[in-house]
């Protein structure tokens, strides 16, 4: 059983996990690398890399293809159910929160040790709420939807990981969409999709089929290259009991010094006089107004105002739509 420790000095350098869409790990890899990762390696719908609390914070605050981003705290192989929660009981839950926090587990479960997935998740709430029912008498509080901590919970065959979802809410979540159609495109799969295209950021781009707009709010982010956490009110870390505020305040200036104002076309439309507004109201709340130009259009009627450049398109489809 091998247990980590939250990092308590910036410079200590830790085993991390960055969480992504199948088909994106080999550009999240890229990502991560130039956000100051070391030691990457692409696992399935993740990323495996090494830094230290300022890398963790930059990942969380500037990747466009991670969905979130983990910080193990004990690795372990487990027979049972019995067994997944005595070795839990052993982690010193005290080092990553308090009796009075609130907190979620997330299982990953692939293992015929379980006949339902779900139970693991189950058994870890319970070693963590009687680990400080032990220790301070008090039992810390699930919470579905807003809990000061994220546990991350994935068992392989007997083999159990743990981490804290330094995320939180997850990171396709960006805090620009007020507004959404029935089936909005993910934004980390738009952005992927943007970079795995070879787009350069400075060409002209159409989508004529805009929905609430991901695709052109993406491709304007990593145009000016505004970093997809800037509209985020806070991340999983910012909770945790070594956050460095100061730490993150830097991080934060040093990225958003780096946005540009760069002028280049990028056109939005939808048949969908309701899609439009959506589209309008997100385009603003992300600060590209003045980058991207949204109408309503028939697909059929569009008449791009470039004849080079790139369409992207997610055109309706399904029960959903």
């Amino acid at each position: 059983m091998v247990n980590f420790t939250l990092c308590n000095t910036v410079g200590i350098i830790m085993k991390l996990a960055a969480k992504t869409l199948y088909g994106l790990e080999n550009v999240l890899a890229q990502e991560l690398a130039e956000l100051g990762a070391s030691e990457t390696e692409v696992v399935n719908r993740a990323v495996l890399f090494s830094g230290n609390r300022e890398v963790l914070y930059r990942v969380n605050y500037c990747s466009a293809t991670a969905l979130s981003v983990l910080m193990p705290v004990s690795e372990f192989s487990i027979t049972s159910g019995d067994d997944l929660h005595n070795k839990a009981l052993k982690i010193n839950w005290s080092a990553y929160m308090d009796a009075d926090n609130t907190f979620s587990v997330i299982p990953v479960v692939n293992s015929k040790l379980f006949g339902h997935t779900g139970y693991p998740g189950l058994v870890l709430k319970d070693a963590i709420a009687d680990f400080f029912r032990r220790k301070t008498g008090k039992r810390p509080s699930v919470h579905s939807t807003d809990p000061v901590i994220v546990v991350n919970l994935h068992i392989s065959n007997d083999r159990v990981t743990i981490s804290l979802d330094s995320s939180g809410i997850p990171l396709f979540k960006r805090g620009y969409r007020s507004a959404q159609g029935t089936a909005p495109l993910n934004e980390v799969l738009a952005a992927g999709i943007i970079r795995l295209s070879g787009w350069n950021g400075a060409e002209p781009l159409l989508d004529p089929m805009c929905g609430s707009g991901t695709f052109p709010i993406e491709a304007g982010l990593m145009a000016r290259k505004i970093p997809p956490g800037k509209f985020r009110n806070h991340f999983g870390f910012t909770r945790w009991k070594d956050f460095d505020g100061e730490l993150f305040s830097r991080i934060k200036r040093e990225s958003d010094d780096k946005i540009t104002r760069t002028i280049i076309k990028l056109a939005a439309s939808d048949i969908s006089d309701a899609a439009v507004k959506q589209c309008k109201v997100n385009v603003e709340r992300a600060g590209l107004s003045d980058l991207i130009s949204v109408e309503v259009c028939d697909f059929r009627n569009v008449k791009p105002e470039f004849s080079n450049g790139f369409v992207f398109i997610n055109p309706p489809y399904g029960k959903r739509i």
